[in-house]
């Protein structure tokens, strides 16, 4: 072959990879382009929704993003008999029902090195979507469930009010007759959540230590030192904004009954979501802590005890639900 042979066919060689850098620049300065305008997009929508929303999980969506507590919510519809509703809907299986909060499936690390009750961290998988209570259980439906004769205890509010306030001075045994009634009065199998759940549903897809960010916010709780002064008592459901998911008071207000045994750590605890049923069964685990809580206490991983017979005033429960 001759030098300008050779020369011709070196510059052809260099205009195909000099073609072939434009066109990877072109297609780089595109995706950069694209990247920008959906994080912009995304910036926008949260914007609207809340300063500071916490990430959700990529298979976590939503009908509607939550509102900032500055009212009562609309009432959420009744679930048609029958459908199936979708992850992040709100529905109601009666007028009177607690709303439910559907969370999709999906893993997550539980629990933290924090204490020597939240070790060791570790992957659960929640296989199936459920449905959790939006808000504690209040006054409002506890009372029901006494005037129709599925519960038998009526706890005193201390003076603070019934009403729209979650329910306090029940047992784990008495948050079991809410639940056995409820599902008696739906057909449908209402539950208490099991600890993973809990967890799942109070981190919102979040690994920090609040649901909220990795610091206390003063204002997102109430708890003994989440504000400028504790208040000492619980306040009405939605009192303060929700997390990801759109639960509310899944830090502070009530501590929590799940359906779990009390073990003293996460060694040999279920991986798949499920209640712990073995263990110090006479105990059950508390989550989320309460109005009387420090803040290290109402963390999404904080865990406690109590017997599951006691009444205690800072104590309350949400449901769950199958799907």
């Amino acid at each position: 072959m001759s030098k300008l042979a050779l020369r011709e066919q070196a510059h052809c060689l260099e205009r195909r990879r000099s073609f072939q850098a434009g066109s990877e620049r072109i297609k780089m300065k595109l995706r950069l382009r694209i990247l920008n305008i959906l994080v912009a997009v995304s910036a926008a929508f949260w914007a609207t929704t809340s300063e500071s929303q916490s990430p959700l999980t990529p298979t976590t969506r939503q009908k509607a993003p939550p509102a900032a507590a500055s009212g009562p919510a609309p009432a959420a519809p009744a679930a048609p008999a029958g459908a199936i509703p979708d992850p992040g809907e709100i529905f109601r299986d009666c007028a009177e029902c607690a709303e439910m909060v559907v969370i999709p499936n999906g893993e997550f690390k539980m629990g933290s090195d924090e204490t020597i009750y939240e070790k060791p961290p570790h992957r659960v998988v929640i296989a199936n979507a459920f449905a959790i209570g939006r808000r504690e259980v209040t006054f409002d439906e506890w009372d029901l469930c006494v005037a129709s004769g599925g519960c038998k205890y009526r706890p005193d509010d201390r003076g603070w009010g019934r009403g729209s306030r979650p329910v306090i001075d029940v047992s784990w045994d008495d948050a079991r007759d809410f639940v056995a009634w409820m599902s008696q009065k739906t057909g449908k199998k209402y539950r208490l959540p099991s600890e993973a759940e809990w967890e799942y549903a109070a981190r919102a897809g979040t690994e920090s230590s609040f649901w909220w960010g990795r610091a206390l916010v003063k204002g997102s709780a109430n708890c003994d030192d989440c504000g400028d002064a504790p208040l000492r008592k619980t306040m009405p459901a939605q009192s303060f904004r929700p997390n990801g998911f759109g639960l509310f008071d899944v830090s502070g207000n009530v501590a929590e009954w799940v359906e779990d045994c009390w073990n003293d750590n996460y060694r040999g605890a279920p991986a798949n979501g499920s209640a712990w049923t073995t263990g110090q069964c006479q105990q059950r685990s508390l989550r989320g802590g309460s109005f009387a809580s420090k803040a290290s206490f109402v963390r999404p991983a904080a865990r406690f005890r109590y017997d599951q017979d006691v009444r205690y005033y800072a104590n309350g429960f949400r449901v769950a639900r199958d799907l």
